[in-house]
């Protein structure tokens, strides 16, 4: 049974059509928007962004964790960063990325700057030698 309603139902483009040209659209007015893509441009179309700027756009290829913590790096850096992927793989191997070495650890892991921070406190800076 059809539906019948009294507004005019038009589709627009495609949520991820829409997603890209809007990335590269606004990107025109703000130069520390930057995309990372883990080899699907073409399904999520941040093609149009890679085309467009190609200086701002980071190929991970299939490596969702290991992008996920390069869009975390640039965020860091002051860079607005669109990580872009299937939603299952960025859950699913960028969490734990995430968790660890973005986040700050869980209890009984340890980063690398909760070990520097604690090598500090442990071997303060005296005159004449460096802090590690």
């Amino acid at each position: 049974m059809t539906a019948t309603t009294k507004f005019e139902l038009k589709l627009g483009a495609a949520t991820r059509e829409a997603f890209g040209k809007t990335l590269a659209l606004i990107a025109r007015t703000n130069p520390d928007i930057v995309v990372c893509d883990a080899d699907l441009s073409k399904s999520t179309n941040t093609h149009f962004f890679a085309k467009e700027f190609p200086d701002r756009f980071f190929f991970c290829g299939i490596a969702e964790s290991n992008m996920v913590a390069l869009g975390a790096g640039l965020a860091y850096a002051g860079k607005i960063q669109f990580v872009s992927s299937f939603a299952a793989f960025v859950m699913n191997k960028g969490f734990g990325q995430l968790r660890v070495p973005v986040a700050g650890g869980c209890r009984g892991c340890s980063t690398g700057a909760a070990v520097v921070r604690k090598r500090r406190a442990q071997y303060p800076a005296r005159p004449g030698n460096q802090a590690a």
